[in-house]
C-alpha cells in the first residue's frame, strides 16, 4: 500500500487552487471536476461533493489537523503572506519555539490549518 494524497475541503476550489499557488507556487496537476489533485499530495474538493458523498456537514476550523510546510526564508513567506491575503486568520503569528525553530500557523480561506516553519536540522 503506498499513501497517496491528504484531502482538504473547500468551498470554492477555483479560489483555493488560487490560494495555494499564489503563497505555496503548488500548481493543479489534474481537475476532476470539483476534485483537484495538486503537487506535493493535496487534494481539494469541493464541499458540496464531500456532503453528498459523506452524507454529512462539514466542520470547519476543527484543529484536528494541518497541512505542515517548511520555508528556509519564512520572514519573506510571512510578508508574502500579508501581501496576498492581508485578513489571514492567525492561530499564533511568527514564532520562535524552544529548540529554535520559526514557525507561523493559520488558516486558509476555508479554516483549514497550516503551519509553516524553518527546516529542522
Amino acid at each position: 500500500m503506498q499513501f497517496k494524497s491528504t484531502l482538504i475541503v473547500v468551498k470554492d476550489i477555483q479560489k483555493s487552487k488560487k490560494y495555494y499557488e499564489d503563497l505555496f507556487g503548488i500548481k493543479m496537476l489534474v481537475d476532476y471536476d470539483g476534485n483537484m489533485l495538486l503537487e506535493n499530495g493535496i487534494s481539494l474538493q469541493e464541499e458540496k461533493y464531500w456532503k453528498k458523498f459523506l452524507g454529512r456537514d462539514v466542520t470547519y476550523k476543527n484543529n484536528s489537523s494541518e497541512l505542515y510546510f517548511e520555508e528556509k526564508n519564512i520572514e519573506s513567506f510571512v510578508e508574502k503572506l500579508e501581501k496576498f491575503y492581508p485578513d489571514t486568520e492567525y492561530v499564533n503569528r511568527l514564532m520562535t519555539h524552544s529548540w529554535g525553530q520559526k514557525v507561523v500557523r493559520f488558516y486558509d480561506p476555508d479554516g483549514n490549518l497550516i503551519e509553516v516553519g524553518t527546516p529542522i536540522e
